[in-house]
């Protein structure tokens, strides 16, 4: 406990290079009435501006933010590039629609195609919505081969896949379908990880099996390579396509660009969004020619899918997580904090049961209440995100550096001392 705290005078040197630079904002005067849906259960932190892993208030305090709004600010707050690509972007075109073409959403397609299994781009808003097109493909695909009774789809208990009515039908879980049924029809859940299990429910009707590389909102839960392969085997063997979910866990997230890239395996579509435009809305829907021809004119569309602005802001990001190791920078990274996380492990048994994930997609099994966690690190000026089973999500900007992950395991220490004195 000595080290830390000496440590952790030694590091507030990070806080103080950047209060230079800050600007102190005044406490906006808002309603106490929001006219807002109450869809969330916000905190009454409010930011009003970011710096690399850091953001700042309205009072000008500064937290250390372990969210990325939710694995989305890939290169960090007001990354230079990214604002100077966006200034440049919005003064030139925002918008034309996909009844043109789109220069740099051509230019985007090239550079996701070049660095993965893809062949074929669609570009959409959301992590939804890509997902919803995955889905779209594999039937269409079936249809196409003259097949249209093959429209169901293999998922997974426990797995999220986004909010739409189709998505929350294909994850199947209790509490986004509450008030929202009937759950549509076409989606075969499985209810735990097992080869066994998938081939039973194959059945002459299956098109496709859907599933996430790496389970964000369902705990952190990183999926063996065998079974990955195991499920590319039975697709072989049932003439199935395989779709991965990575709106999470792709774009550099695990250390690999698309995490099923670790096991060698092949898929057939990939959902990607988040990272992809560093907090600019937009997702892509990648696919092999062989299945993506399937969709001619008419089959699919999206009003603002691709538009200039996401795709200057994603083609940037997009290749400077591909530059030479920054990708073997975020294993390096996600192995040093694992190994620091593993250390507040052997400190407080208690509250930490396992670590997980890969790279800078890490999580925290607690044994207490893990909103309760949140809450003591917010009052360390850490920012986290819950995730289910009880599990605490670590997803930090990829840009972090050491010194802010040592940073950040000591404020997360501070907030275990805090539980266990409560």
């Amino acid at each position: 406990m000595v080290f830390c705290w000496i440590f952790f005078k030694g590091l507030t040197s990070i806080e103080h290079k950047i209060q230079k630079e800050r600007s102190m904002t005044k406490i906006a005067n808002r309603p106490s009435e929001t006219s807002l849906m109450s869809t969330y259960s916000r905190s009454d932190l409010a930011f009003v501006r970011g710096e690399g892993v850091w953001l700042f208030d309205e009072e000008g305090k500064m937290f250390l933010d372990l969210a990325s709004g939710i694995a989305v600010n890939s290169l960090g707050h007001s990354h230079p590039k990214l604002v100077k690509v966006l200034a440049d972007q919005g003064s030139k075109l925002w918008h034309t629609s996909n009844l043109y073409t789109v220069p740099n959403q051509e230019d985007l397609a090239r550079v996701l195609t070049k660095n993965t299994f893809a062949e074929k781009v669609f570009f959409t808003n959301s992590g939804a919505e890509s997902v919803e097109c995955a889905i779209k493909i594999a039937r269409r695909f079936s249809f196409a081969k003259g097949q249209s009774n093959r429209n169901r789809i293999i998922s997974f208990e426990g797995s999220f896949h986004g909010r739409t009515t189709g998505t929350i039908s294909a994850a199947g879980s209790r509490k986004l379908l509450e008030g929202f049924g009937p759950r549509l029809p076409g989606f075969d859940l499985i209810k735990k990880f097992s080869l066994e299990s998938v081939e039973k429910k194959i059945s002459k009707r299956t098109c496709a099996i859907l599933i996430e590389p790496i389970l964000g909102e369902g705990g952190i839960v990183t999926l063996t390579c065998s079974f990955l392969k195991g499920l590319k085997d039975l697709c072989e063997k049932y003439n199935l396509l395989l779709i991965f979910d990575e709106v999470q866990s792709g774009i550099g997230r695990s250390g690999h660009f698309l995490a099923h890239e670790s096991c060698e395996v092949i898929p057939d579509i990939v959902a990607l969004a988040k990272g992809l435009g560093n907090g600019f809305p937009i997702g892509a829907c990648l696919a092999t020619k062989r299945v993506a021809d399937c969709m001619v004119p008419g089959t699919h569309g999206s009003t603002y899918g691709g538009n200039p602005l996401g795709c200057a802001v994603a083609l940037e990001t997009t290749k400077h997580i591909l530059k030479p190791r920054f990708l073997s920078e975020i294993r390096k990274k996600g192995h040093f904090f694992k190994e620091k996380l593993n250390n507040l492990t052997d400190i407080f048994p208690d509250q930490i049961l396992e670590v997980r994930g890969r790279g800078l997609m890490l999580g925290l099994k607690c044994a207490n209440k893990n909103v309760k966690l949140i809450d003591m690190c917010r009052q360390e000026k850490l920012l986290l995100v819950p995730g289910a089973s009880n599990t605490l999500r670590i997803l930090p900007p990829l840009t972090i550096t050491y010194e802010e992950i040592e940073e950040a395991t000591v404020r997360l220490e501070r907030a275990l001392l805090k539980m266990r004195k409560s």
